[in-house]
């Protein structure tokens, strides 16, 4: 197949880009969210849910693929996505995250990394040039750089590891040779706006079709997050994509689509919907909590999505409470919809250059976690002092 790569701005407003890259897969219209599908699966959904849900692109982890089955398993099959039954783009990570996570598992040198499986702790090596030739296997149509994502906090050794990930960076792209897939770089760096800076520098002069931001949501706070944005993506190319890895978190996409990001991707609303949380405009809903127990209402009063348009959130705590596989599916479908919906009105605001409002309002409403928790405590350290006597 041949090369079919572009990536067209369409408006902008303020730093927000509504743009659309074109892959030999199909076009993704940006800001797009890809949800996570690790081992070559979305869990608890089919690829047919997916295409009802809108989703344009899926993120597969090129580490756990390369454990199970195996990338020349993948490749005889016919390749990725005709082994997941997926016709749309795909996105592999290079499965460094997951190497250096391992911690105790890996030994790090600056030809690349020795490895312990989590599954049997057998031992593997993965260099830049190995990882390429397990992703061109692969056959996702975006592939990433092996990187080294370190502690986002230690300016020393950051230093050390940019220097590594640079190296990589540029062994990946000559090692690399598919040309219906796009190798992305990864700018690095930590919290800290110099090394990141220096970063997009050095990975810009190597031309990549496009570049990513990774060593984000790692531990850093969000106002951190969120200073490195600022102090990242004016070094990125214009012309170009640029993909801010592990984000998906609501309020977190909209203040990075702000900053100019344009595509991302996370485990996090499929993962806490299997864990019965659910996305709205105002925050998350916990769906097990007991005052939900008689509640005849959807998740979401306007979302048009099956599970919102079928059941009621009775039903649903039930189904949690009762251990039924079926209320994870239904929070899952709910969740990705939440995130198409919100991706689908910050691409028409920016359109209609009404960007800036629409994000003083999403910031406004939406609670994230650690305020309601705040909120919870606050109310009942109130109640408690109400209740009291007085002294």
């Amino acid at each position: 197949m041949a090369a079919r790569f572009a990536f067209q701005i369409h408006r902008t407003d303020g730093k927000a880009r509504r743009s659309t890259f074109h892959t030999p897969h199909g076009s993704v219209e940006m800001p797009a969210f890809a949800p996570v599908g690790t081992a070559a699966n979305v869990k608890t959904l089919e690829p047919r849910d997916l295409t009802e849900l809108g989703i344009s692109i899926l993120l597969a982890n090129t580490y756990h693929l390369y454990l199970r089955p195996g990338h020349r398993l993948v490749e005889r099959m016919g390749g990725l996505h005709n082994f997941m039954g997926w016709d749309g783009p795909i996105l592999t990570d290079s499965g460094g995250y997951q190497v250096f996570s391992l911690a105790h598992r890996r030994r790090l040198d600056d030809d690349g990394v020795t490895f312990r499986s989590h599954i049997d702790g057998s031992a593997h090596r993965f260099t830049p040039e190995r990882v390429i030739a397990i992703e061109e296997r692969l056959g996702a149509d975006i592939a990433m750089v092996l990187d080294e994502c370190a502690e986002p906090l230690d300016p020393d050794y950051l230093a050390q590891a940019l220097a590594r990930t640079h190296a990589w960076a540029e062994r990946c792209k000559a090692a690399h040779s598919r040309a219906d897939q796009a190798l992305f770089g990864i700018v690095q760096g930590g919290i800290y706006p110099d090394l990141r800076a220096e970063s997009a520098r050095i990975l810009t002069g190597l031309d990549f079709p496009g570049y990513a931001i990774g060593g984000l949501a790692v531990g850093e706070t969000k106002e951190q997050m969120y200073a490195t944005l600022d102090a990242t993506c004016p070094h990125l190319p214009i012309h170009k994509p640029r993909y801010l890895m592990g984000v998906g978190a609501p309020e977190d996409i909209v203040e990075a689509v702000a900053r100019g990001v344009d595509l991302f991707d996370c485990a996090l609303p499929t993962r806490i919907a299997r864990n019965g949380a659910l996305l709205t405009p105002v925050g998350r809903l916990n769906i097990r909590n007991a005052r939900f127990a008689e509640d005849s209402r959807p998740i979401q009063e306007d979302c048009a999505c099956y599970t919102c348009r079928t059941f009621g959130r009775a039903y649903l705590r039930h189904l949690f409470n009762g251990g039924e596989i079926s209320g994870l599916r239904l929070a899952t479908i709910h969740n990705l919809h939440f995130m198409q919906q919100l991706m689908e009105r910050i691409r028409a605001e920016i359109s209609l250059g009404t960007f800036a409002s629409f994000q003083s309002r999403f910031l406004r409403d939406y609670r994230i976690t650690d305020q309601r928790i705040r909120h919870e405590q606050r109310r009942r350290r109130v109640e408690a002092s109400e209740a009291s006597p007085s002294s």
